[in-house]
């Protein structure tokens, strides 16, 4: 039978069309939202330093997880229910004059007057109490004598300053200590002590030119160390690009802020000395001639990164399971066989055997085979800590110790000029090294300025640190 076809089937009306091309476009709309919920995904899992993205540029933060109740209670700490604690303790100085109050004539709620009161005696409180911080003037009349023999005029040496500047040793030591140990800008140190910015700038300069002999010494007693730790972190000098370096050894806090990252800074704080260096992996410390290990923390977490970069691949969280946990075993085994060397050296080689067995198994992965060959084409720098109790696994003291520097680029995005970069590398180094030594870094410093200014030809290191390091990290 045959069928007859409408003369209208084979044309297209104008609503026809018209779906068919917002039907298009919103398909393309689909396609380009969705690439673009793809790449915001992307952008918020991925972290541009890998498992050492500082917390504050991590995009996405996972929730801190549920616990139960022991848990929670062992993360607050605290004592234990019911104990009476142990006071108010008294802080450290002479004993304070008692100040006398006068008594009230007057009832506050009533009026009435007031009589002795039988049943109790007089009650004294113990205060802690603080002097303003903003400076005050001070006028000294500085008497001058003839000295016939020398031919020439002989003034005192005000105490309490040093020559030819109008600031007293107690503002700048506070103000060295806010700002380069503190970590306090400069502009509120300046506000809050009601000084010019730039009077202040001017004395930190002749201030760590005054103490540079300090630092020289310091620089020593780091060489003589048996134990050294190294790290750096980028540093910026009126805008330029450059780095700043942390040497550390016990309480020995050497900062060096320079505009380069290359082998020449090391190889000059590190000239002639020996020992046992603790680093990450960067080859600008080759230069050291005694023996360099490799920081397993680094080490762990390149191998949690593979886990990450490969999320589908079997041998890759194989060897991760299997080597994360000796290498976290490996970091604590010193403070768990504290006082024990017999029970260290038994575990330490024990560990060392079963690493040793995870990195030399066959791999097909070649993120598997990379780590394989750091500890295969590294033996010498790796297994420091076996042989010594004192060599360190890991390098977060160095990291730690480095931490004021990173805060402090945060802060003021670096130095203004190459003068500010030494200044900074001298009067951080002296005041955290003090503040590893003493409890009052900056009244022990106002101290040591004071002896200088009255001693003719002083030695700053030992008014600075005299009587403070009395055993030095030395071999």
């Amino acid at each position: 039978m045959m069928v007859s076809q409408r003369a209208s089937q084979g044309c297209f009306c104008q609503k026809y069309l018209d779906l068919l091309a917002e039907n298009t476009r919103l398909r393309d709309q689909v396609e380009k939202l969705k690439a673009k919920l793809v790449r915001q995904d992307r952008t918020a899992k991925e972290r541009p330093f890998g498992l050492s993205t500082p917390s504050s540029k991590q995009l996405v933060k996972p929730s801190l997880p549920e616990f139960d109740e022991a848990e929670t209670k062992r993360r607050k700490g605290g004592a234990a229910p019911g104990h009476t604690g142990h006071g108010w303790k008294v802080p450290d100085g002479p004993e304070p004059e008692i100040e006398e109050l006068a008594a009230p004539e007057a009832c506050p709620c009533c009026g009435g007057a007031l009589i002795d009161f039988p049943g109790g005696d007089e009650q004294e409180r113990d205060l802690i109490d603080c002097h303003p911080q903003p400076t005050f003037r001070r006028r000294v009349s500085v008497p001058v004598r003839y000295c016939p023999h020398c031919r020439k005029p002989v003034r005192p040496r005000v105490p309490g300053v040093l020559p030819k500047t109008r600031l007293c040793n107690g503002v700048l030591a506070r103000a060295a200590a806010e700002h380069y140990l503190d970590g306090v800008p400069m502009g509120t140190v300046a506000r809050r002590l009601d000084v010019s910015k730039g009077t202040l700038l001017n004395e930190m300069h002749r201030l760590a030119a005054l103490v540079m002999p300090a630092y020289d010494g310091l620089k020593c007693l780091f060489r003589q160390a048996e134990v050294k730790h190294a790290d750096e972190t980028p540093w910026r000098t009126d805008g330029d690009n450059g780095y700043a370096w942390l040497f550390l050894a016990g309480p020995v806090k050497l900062f060096v802020c320079e505009g380069t990252r290359g082998m020449s800074v090391p190889a000059e704080v590190l000239a002639e000395s020996t020992g046992i260096l603790m680093t990450d992996r960067y080859p600008g410390y080759n230069c050291f001639r005694g023996k360099r290990g490799y920081c397993f923390e680094h080490l762990k977490r390149d191998t949690l990164e593979i886990v990450e970069e490969n999320p589908k691949s079997a041998e890759c969280a194989a060897f991760a399971n299997a080597l994360v946990p000796l290498l976290a075993e490996a970091m604590t085994l010193r403070t768990a066989c504290a006082g024990n060397p017999v029970v260290y050296f038994v575990q330490a080689a024990s560990i060392r055997h079963r690493i040793e067995q995870v990195v030399n198994a066959s791999a097909r992965h070649p993120s598997v085979q990379h780590i394989q060959d750091i500890f295969r084409e590294n033996q010498d720098r790796l297994w420091h800590w076996t042989e010594d109790p004192r060599a360190p696994v890991e390098n977060n003291a160095a990291e730690r110790g480095v931490r004021p520097l990173a805060i402090a680029r945060k802060v003021s995005h670096g130095s203004q000029s190459v003068k500010g970069r030494e200044t900074r590398s001298v009067l951080m180094s002296v005041l955290h090294t003090l503040d590893a030594l003493c409890k009052h870094p900056a009244g022990r410093f106002k101290e040591a300025l004071d002896h200088y200014a009255q001693v003719v030809g002083a030695d700053i290191f030992a008014d600075i640190f005299g009587g403070l390091m009395l055993h030095a990290p030395t071999k």
